[in-house]
């Protein structure tokens, strides 16, 4: 009996793989087929005369441009290490050389700094691209225009862009040292200090959770350098991984996004002058703030760009998948779900792309970043869950990217505040509101 089903089952798997749509044999590159609203348009020109209002998915010549280059990026130099990456849980030096290479990891930052001098807008498109095929390599390069970039440019002084905005735009990876084992969400309860010795502070902590940390060269470290005034006395420092006394842990195993980096470090009587104090001192729980409200809208982009990259591989399966004589694309029930799937992407979509729109401007964005960020990462979770149940057994082995998807997935309702977080701050806006 036993040798009997044996052989059923090798027969069995047998005619699933000739079943198995051809596409699926590259099957760690972005699916060729995807729906229209994912397929971006040109803006059109404004008139002198008039005013053009575009829809949020026309973009600009230099927008697409850039949005077609990350993509044949993707495809081939990110997509065949993609697999190796998450089962090594480490980021290949060749991937991350690509996105210095192509000015990935300094999209914003202006010409003269070595920066491509783009838009935020540019910054989402490139993320959410990214995630298609690796939401690990698109949080890298995220984080880098982010947080890294952005506070830098945002509170450095000249001379501190004059030393580190070149190395950031070259070859030199950020890390945002905020989290710490008893501060989470309550960020601000932080138990890491700085003492003030002269022109130096000394620093003594330990930090958790903290992103990109194998690769860092430079690190962005919130210490309180007066605990009698709780919150206001939290300081960014600016400290270089070669200081004496900055010890980096041994990296967390992770569920998902493997390939990104995530380890403790610790601060051992570390030496820093006053000079690499960013911004001013008692002012870095605003700073942080500031950032990771910006970047919520990335973080949804990701998420955005994970489901999106998950779908496009799922649907052309459901086409050519036979069961009871006909597709299973062509059972109402499985068109119902899959509809209800587009609807919901489309929303998150959407939701996001206004939100880096209204940043880019200037307006207010704060409770439109929550929503994006909250409900892309909803949506990524229900997409990739159903994506595996529409892909079947396929869709459960690590074989093809499926079930990589729905483990990248959950660390959107988690990171850069918790889903939770984002509905207290969407909460707390409307209340102003009414």
């Amino acid at each position: 009996m036993a040798a009997a089903a044996g052989g059923w089952l090798r027969s069995g798997a047998t005619k699933l793989k000739k079943n198995i749509p051809t596409y699926l044999a590259a099957s760690w590159r972005a699916s060729p087929c995807v729906f229209r609203s994912s397929k971006s348009e040109l803006a059109p020109k404004l008139d002198s005369d008039g005013v053009v209002y575009a829809p949020l998915q026309t973009f600009t010549e230099e927008e697409t441009m850039l949005k077609n280059m990350v993509k044949k990026f993707a495809q081939e130099r990110v997509a065949p290490l993609v697999q190796k990456m998450d089962e090594n849980s480490k980021m290949e030096d060749s991937v991350i050389k690509g996105l210095f290479e192509q000015g990935l990891m300094s999209i914003e930052l202006g010409e003269e700094y070595g920066g491509t001098a783009a838009s935020f807008f540019s910054v989402i498109l490139v993320v959410e691209e990214l995630a298609k095929v690796d939401p690990a390599v698109a949080l890298l390069c995220e984080l880098q225009n982010t947080l890294t970039n952005r506070l830098f440019t945002t509170y450095g002084t000249e001379e501190q862009k004059r030393t580190y905005l070149p190395k950031v735009s070259k070859d030199t990876i950020g890390s945002f040292c905020l989290s710490e084992a008893g501060s989470g969400s309550d960020a601000f309860s932080l138990k890491t200090r700085a003492e003030k010795k002269g022109d130096y502070y000394i620093i003594n902590g330990s930090k958790m959770w903290i992103s990109l940390a194998e690769h860092a060269g430079v690190f962005f470290v919130m210490a309180n350098t007066d605990p009698a005034s709780g919150y206001r006395g939290i300081t960014c420092f600016i400290v270089d991984r070669n200081t004496e006394g900055l010890h980096i842990g041994k990296k967390e195993d992770k569920l998902g996004i493997r390939a990104s980096s995530t380890c403790p470090v610790t601060f051992e009587n570390v030496k820093v002058p006053a000079t690499n104090i960013l911004g001013q001192v008692g002012q870095g729980y605003k700073y942080a703030i500031g950032m990771l409200n910006g970047g919520r809208i990335g973080i949804a982009a990701q998420m955005l760009g994970l489901a999106q990259g998950c779908f496009d591989h799922t649907i052309p399966y459901t086409k050519e998948r036979v069961q009871f004589g006909k597709s299973i694309f062509d059972f109402q029930g499985m068109q119902h779900q899959i509809a209800q799937v587009a609807t919901q992407l489309e929303a998150a979509r959407l939701l996001t792309y206004n939100a880096a729109r209204l940043a880019e401007t200037g307006k207010p964005f704060i409770k439109e970043a929550s929503m994006a960020k909250y409900y892309a990462a909803e949506v990524a979770t229900l997409t990739t869950s159903k994506c595996i149940e529409w892909m079947g057994g396929v869709g459960y082995t690590k074989n093809y990217p499926i079930e990589k998807y729905y483990r990248d997935c959950k660390i959107g309702t988690i990171y850069e505040g918790t889903s939770n977080i984002q509905l207290s701050t969407i909460a707390k806006s409307l209340a102003q509101e009414y």
